[in-house]
């Protein structure tokens, strides 16, 4: 793992909201330092409420993590576009967000420890 990025389990219970509802909620979330970035939680995908998460077209590639995937979070009352993301398959040495999905709070999301 690259010495400017570390993995740990997020210690507690760790919700997300978008547009009114709960679309995930775990005690297994990880927490990803990277430098000169802010913290980012790490929700395992199955405790996402999948039927929230439309897959977007957009991608990004991290030199360190790999290839990210995004979604759009698609409620009653609006669709948040892009606001996840996840590294489907991460470089080896960041395999432990493999099977995750982060959210970016800047763009109407929720993140919130309980």
């Amino acid at each position: 793992m690259p010495d400017h990025i570390k993995i740990r389990t997020a210690p507690g219970h760790w919700v997300v909201r978008a547009g009114g509802a709960i679309v995930g909620e775990t005690d297994g979330a990880l927490e990803l330092a990277e430098a000169g970035y802010p913290e980012v939680i790490y929700f395992p995908r199955a405790n996402i409420a999948m039927a929230f998460m439309d897959a977007s077209e957009t991608t990004s590639h991290c030199p360190h993590k790999g290839d990210a995937t995004y979604f759009s979070v698609v409620t009653k009352s609006t669709t948040l576009a892009d606001v996840a993301w996840s590294y489907e398959a991460p470089h080896a040495d960041m395999a432990r967000i493999a099977g995750h999905i982060a959210f970016f709070p800047e763009k109407g999301v929720t993140v919130e420890k309980l």
